[in-house]
């Protein structure tokens, strides 16, 4: 099968890589790696866990998250086994994450798997941290990168390395799916290659590296997980990883329970979990008017990989996990405690999930010694400003109405 293999979750069928992004259009491909033990290599940053990327070789760019016992907030929610995974910048505990999170995970095994597969010009949907993810990598390497990006996030995409000719930024009219649908058509063009998002096993298995971290931190699986999440891509990652964990027999044999957390603004996830639904259905989706109330907009998607075979709710189901929509306030009040009582700033996403860890222990969702992992997914944007000057990236061209003439002048 060579280092690994892609597995259609819809057909059960073997497939080898051509980065094949879909087997069926109602399932997901999954990775399954010849070596079935967690082996930790001589190699910098994510390239450590390569033996369960899904690549043959490896590069010098990629940081790593970090894992540790929390003894701030742990102390304020009187829990006994917190672990904090946090992709940010905090070099004084060996966090180097300069775009501040953990999409940039996802970037450098996607680069990689393209480079091995078909070389083609990486397309990239994304509202802000995702593309700062990919910009960042991009610029370092010199590879190309078509990034498309709601006009109204682009003060998100920003890099602190200088800014690189083999990038082009395509602004959207529109919210994030409107970028992704953009990005979609570009992807199909002659010389383009969609990343993939959800599809793509790389980027996945990318952000499967938090929980890979987190064991060489706790010796075992957790037994709780908790996320926020727009696409719930990341609880997806977090779940195939543990049962790889669980195929290596050194880690125990049961599946963290997922407890993943929206904005209460827009939550189609929350919305249909908590009806019981395999899928999401059009009123389980607010209006995208809606999206400039959330505390953060970066978790919208209108249209998440939930009912897909192997996607959210399959996850959810598995892992016996719980969604929770999280208002403004108390994501307020999460962040507040989490940056006094840990000592660094975190973005708002991860506020939500501190906020989904706070209503957890009030609700008797977890006990006081449980093994808990709290997935900090950026932070540290303060320190990064004062060590580096962020330069911003300005689009190439601004579209209306989908209008992909704009977009071949440009690219």
């Amino acid at each position: 099968m060579g280092r690994y293999q892609l597995r259609c979750l819809q057909c059960n069928r073997i497939i080898s890589d051509h980065y094949t992004l879909r087997c069926h259009d109602d399932a997901l491909l999954r990775t399954e790696y010849q070596e079935r033990k967690l082996i930790i290599k001589d190699l910098p940053g994510i390239w450590k866990f390569s033996e369960w990327l899904p690549v043959s070789g490896s590069m010098e760019i990629g940081d790593a998250p970090i894992t540790y016992k929390s003894e701030g907030i742990a102390r304020e929610l009187g829990l006994h086994n917190l672990y904090i995974s946090f992709s940010g910048y905090l070099p004084e505990r060996g966090a180097f994450i300069r775009t501040c999170s953990f999409k940039e995970l996802e970037a450098p095994a996607t680069f990689q798997r393209s480079i091995e597969h078909d070389k083609k010009t990486l397309v990239i949907p994304s509202a802000g941290n995702t593309a700062r993810a990919f910009a960042q990598i991009a610029s370092k390497a010199g590879f190309p990168l078509v990034i498309v990006i709601p006009t109204s996030d682009l003060f998100r995409l920003w890099i602190t390395n200088d800014p690189s000719d083999s990038i082009r930024v395509i602004a959207v009219d529109g919210d994030y799916y409107d970028a992704i649908m953009l990005g979609d058509r570009i992807g199909q063009m002659n010389g383009f290659q969609s990343e993939g998002g959800a599809r793509n096993v790389a980027r996945r298995d990318g952000m499967g590296v938090v929980m890979l971290d987190s064991v060489l931190s706790m010796k075992r699986l957790p037994e709780h997980y908790f996320q926020a999440i727009g696409s719930g891509t990341g609880g997806i990652a977090a779940y195939e990883a543990s049962l790889r964990l669980i195929g290596d027999g050194r880690f125990g044999n049961h599946i963290p329970r997922l407890h993943l957390a929206q904005d209460s603004v827009f939550a189609p996830i929350f919305n249909a979990w908590s009806r019981n639904r395999s899928k999401i259905i059009p009123e389980d989706v607010p209006d995208k008017s809606r999206i400039k109330e959330m505390y953060t907009d970066i978790l919208s998607n209108r249209n998440p990989p939930y009912s897909l075979r192997g996607g959210v709710a399959d996850a959810l189901a598995s892992a016996s996990g719980l969604v929770y929509a999280i208002g403004n306030e108390e994501a307020c009040d999460a962040k507040r405690l989490f940056e006094d009582s840990e000592g660094v700033d975190i973005l708002r996403p991860a506020a939500i999930a501190v906020a989904a860890l706070c209503r957890a222990v009030d609700n008797n969702n977890v006990d006081s010694g449980d093994t808990i992992l709290l997935n900090i997914t950026g932070g540290g944007l303060s320190r990064v400003k004062e060590d580096y000057t962020l330069n911003h990236l300005d689009a190439d061209v601004v579209v209306t109405d989908g209008n992909i003439d704009e977009v071949m002048e440009v690219l």
